[in-house]
């Protein structure tokens, strides 16, 4: 039990870390083709690697009502929350987005009550759901001059949306349990979302020839779908299914800071005082909020 649950910790690191360095691939490769379409090529190969290894192993697709689950799961999660975040990458930096994505966990909450009805909403709840928006109007002091700038409002809007289909995808899937090896489910919600954002990619427009990219765009896909995808999103189906969701939640408070300070590191994004208090603010909120949340739940 103790060698499970240590490897349950390793994984969690892992995400901890990889899908905040996930962000600056993202930000690379939607710089050289549309979001929607680098998430797209990044779901469906991953998922086809997965399945193919499942399936010569021996494993068969499950029943009809399990795909439908599987693929509600895949729309929420990948479809909508990963392929609207990277597509939101095409207009605002990879740090910002990181920090809007951060509000995961104080949305879980919100979701999780509104689902269960069970858990009381307590005072200090609403004051850390208040410290958290707070901290993200600090951060936003120094975009005011773009908010007028219609593709970086859309940025923005693209990313909440992203995260709100996130967290109320999570919530949904905990409420799940899977049929299928977890990994197996995990393969077919990538290899299922990748074939729908690349079919409305086809129909929209929304795509670009892999030949004539780059080598940028090689590197941040090979990146996203070892790394990100393979790796990260593996480990944290493992760490979720071995650990309470509160501790694994905790990943969500050091993505935002790896992925600020890299993008300030590899891309020249800004960072600034008023960024960095911002950011500590917001996870301050999202923090109180889930310390009381588990409160409620004990």
């Amino acid at each position: 039990m103790k060698k499970e649950s240590n490897r349950a910790y390793i994984a969690l690191g892992l995400v901890s870390f990889f899908w905040g360095t996930t962000y600056i691939a993202s930000r690379i490769g939607a710089q050289h083709m549309p979001g929607l379409f680098v998430s797209g090529v990044r779901q469906f190969s991953s998922g086809l690697i997965l399945v193919t290894f499942f399936l010569v192993r021996g494993y068969t697709l499950p029943a009809w009502s399990a795909l439908k689950k599987i693929s509600l799961q895949a729309i929420l999660l990948l479809c909508v929350a990963n392929g609207l975040l990277t597509w939101s990458l095409e207009y605002i930096s990879s740090g910002l987005a990181a920090i809007i994505a951060a509000l995961v966990p104080l949305f879980i909450t919100i979701f999780t009550v509104w689902l269960s009805r069970c858990t009381r909403i307590t005072r200090w709840m609403i004051f850390g759901m208040f410290i958290g928006f707070a901290g993200v109007l600090t951060i936003f002091y120094d975009y005011v001059g773009q908010l007028h700038n219609k593709s970086f409002l859309l940025g923005v809007v693209l990313a909440l949306l992203s995260t709100l289909s996130w967290s109320f995808g999570t919530v949904y899937t905990s409420k799940q349990k899977p049929s299928t090896d977890i990994l197996f489910t995990v393969g077919l919600q990538m290899l299922i979302a990748g074939v729908v954002m690349l079919l409305v990619c086809g129909l929209t427009g929304k795509y670009a020839n892999l030949a004539d990219t780059g080598h940028a765009s090689w590197l941040a896909l090979g990146y996203l779908i070892v790394f990100g995808s393979l790796l990260a999103y593996s480990a944290y189906v493992f760490a979720i299914s071995k650990l309470p969701p509160a501790q694994v939640s905790i990943y969500a408070y050091i993505n935002p800071i790896v992925a600020v300070g890299l993008g300030w590191l590899m891309l020249q994004e800004k960072i600034n005082a008023n960024m960095i208090l911002g950011t500590a603010i917001t996870l301050a909120g999202v923090w109180l909020v889930n310390k009381e949340f588990r409160k409620t739940r004990t």
